[in-house]
């Protein structure tokens, strides 16, 4: 498969990585859009949230039980954004189901 999240999952593509276990990989997003941007993605290959089923959700709910504790490492106390994107009209520019977590400053609600 050509997925770069792929790639950079199985360590074959250098990633500044915030978090890590058998499941999941955080790391910086390259192109931040706010002043922590931290991109998390499931090892397994899942191409979007219109993927996820009954029988890879709960690798999705390990993603998020995860997402407060990045949260508190990143010292994001004032609280922060996870979004998705699904599809291509939504802005989705990797086929890899990934949440950008977004904080570290006062966010504008144009970016919902």
């Amino acid at each position: 498969m050509d997925c770069i999240f792929c790639k950079i999952a199985a360590g074959e593509i250098p990633s500044n990585k915030v978090y890590e276990d058998d499941k999941c990989l955080a790391f910086y997003d390259l192109n931040p859009a706010a002043k922590v941007h931290v991109l998390i993605i499931p090892k397994e290959h899942i191409a979007s949230a219109a993927e996820v089923s009954k029988e890879n959700s709960a690798l999705v709910g390990h993603i998020f039980s995860v997402i407060p504790e990045i949260a508190k490492k990143l010292e994001l106390g004032g609280g922060f954004r996870v979004v998705t994107n699904c599809g291509a009209h939504a802005g989705q520019s990797v086929g890899h189901l990934h949440f950008h977590i977004l904080g570290g400053e006062q966010l504008r609600m144009e970016m919902c």
